[in-house]
């Protein structure tokens, strides 16, 4: 499979410019009101692309991973919650590779040595490594609270200039996931000693805890950034919306970061979208020719 396709695969699984002017995330130190975290959700639960059925983009992609830096130009096109299309064309405009996601099933063409790959979202994970999800790619895509859930309960907090809402799976699974990424952790936690984490991360393990973070600018109460901890698989992934860009009417990101990290490998991406529009229908084109043979 060719480092385009696997790439593409990397974009999907995450999880996200017209002419207007760009609106820079600015995080400051100043002094902000405390929220409530009944307060914090309620602003972010509202929050959602009423009206934007279809989303298309030109994508400058730079990649870094276990392999080097890896740079590329993508086209995405997307259909809210029915598909999202890729085409991936590294240099001089040439297609090579060309990925199409629905909700349960990943379609892969690499153009390069002719192959292709069809199957569930379960079987990619197992395929590829990452499981690919268009919930998650598309609201990466809005700048939307990926993982947020109206039921669940919260901790609010206030760093660096921005609110911090944090779910309360447990709060030992909590101060794990900070533990995990000691640079996030917020003044008056305590961090975990060894043994304790480790008797923390089994627990895990079995009822599969995953704790979200969400930093909220304070002034128009988008999300700035997702960290989502997989403590069972002791996985994180990190959003991050740079800039973000009104298209007609709607605050869409036009600069993303993301970050995968496990045990034994990080990969890490920026993606700057130009041209973003909501304009439909789009076509998917997907057609397998011939000629290609099933990935091994």
């Amino acid at each position: 499979m060719s480092t385009s396709a696997r790439t593409a695969i990397l974009l999907l699984a995450l999880l996200v410019i017209g002419c207007k002017p760009r609106r820079e995330v600015v995080r400051t130190d100043r002094e902000i009101p405390p929220r409530s975290p009944e307060k914090l959700l309620e602003k972010l639960v509202v929050q959602g692309v009423d009206g934007i059925r279809y989303y298309s983009a030109k994508a400058e992609v730079d990649i870094e991973g276990p392999d080097g830096h890896k740079g590329f130009k993508a086209t995405l096109r997307s259909v809210q919650d029915s598909a999202a299309w890729i085409s991936i064309t590294p240099a001089l405009g040439i297609e090579v590779a060309r990925v199409l996601l629905t909700l349960d099933t990943l379609k892969v063409m690499d153009k390069i040595n002719d192959h292709y790959w069809v199957g569930d979202t379960a079987a990619a994970r197992t395929r590829f490594g990452l499981q690919p999800s268009l919930d998650l790619f598309q609201k990466a895509l809005f700048g939307l609270p990926i993982g947020l859930d109206p039921n669940e309960k919260y901790k609010a907090d206030r760093e660096e200039g921005q609110y911090v809402l944090t779910s309360k799976e447990k709060k030992r699974f909590r101060r794990a996931a900070e533990d995990l990424a000691p640079e996030d952790t917020l003044p008056n936690d305590r961090d975990m000693n060894e043994n304790r984490m480790e008797r923390t991360l089994r627990k895990a393990g079995k009822k599969d805890a995953v704790v979200y973070r969400y930093w909220i600018e304070p002034d128009s109460f988008l999300v700035t950034r997702v960290l989502i901890t997989d403590l069972a698989r002791d996985q994180q992934a990190d959003v991050r919306y740079i800039h973000r860009t009104d298209v007609n009417g709607h605050a869409l990101p036009d600069h993303i970061s993301l970050s995968l990290s496990d045990t034994s490998k990080q990969v890490s991406g920026a993606f700057r979208l130009d041209r973003i529009g909501i304009d439909g229908p789009l076509q998917l084109n997907f057609r397998i020719p011939e000629k290609f043979t099933p990935m091994e």
